[in-house]
């Protein structure tokens, strides 16, 4: 069974979450500088050209790997 409470919690937590990752892609993409929470290295946007060179997974990210926001291109 399921506690309606504790679902209730965790969806309201997940669009907490889902919000911020927003916030911090749009500050990202306008080329404002945003730190990671964990290590306050700037966080970079690695485009798929960047990926392709280096096999890497496109997003956003810092370069120890605390934050790691992956974006689909189109």
């Amino acid at each position: 069974m399921i506690d309606i409470k504790k679902f209730a919690a965790l969806q309201k937590l997940s669009k907490r979450s889902f919000a911020e990752q927003q916030q911090i892609v749009k500050k990202v993409l306008a080329g404002q500088e945003v730190l990671c929470r964990t290590c306050q290295q700037p966080l970079y946007l690695l485009s798929p050209e960047q990926g392709a060179c280096s096999n890497k997974v496109t997003g956003i990210r810092c370069k120890q790997g605390c934050t790691d926001i992956q974006l689909d291109f189109v």
